[in-house]
């Protein structure tokens, strides 16, 4: 049981997966503004392309 605790204790592979996870949240946040502050000029280029693609 001492054994497998340790393991436990050790691992770090859960470090990898909250540090990817916080990578993506913050590119996320990054695209999310960027299109905020476009704002109608993204609206227009988005709505002229799926209007081309139909």
């Amino acid at each position: 049981m001492s054994k497998f605790l340790r393991t436990l204790w050790s691992d770090e592979s859960g470090q990898d997966i909250a540090e990817y996870a916080v990578m993506l949240a913050v590119i996320l946040v990054l695209v999310v503004g960027t299109v905020r502050l476009i704002g109608s000029n993204a609206n227009n280029a988005f709505s002229t392309a799926a209007s081309s693609i139909q």
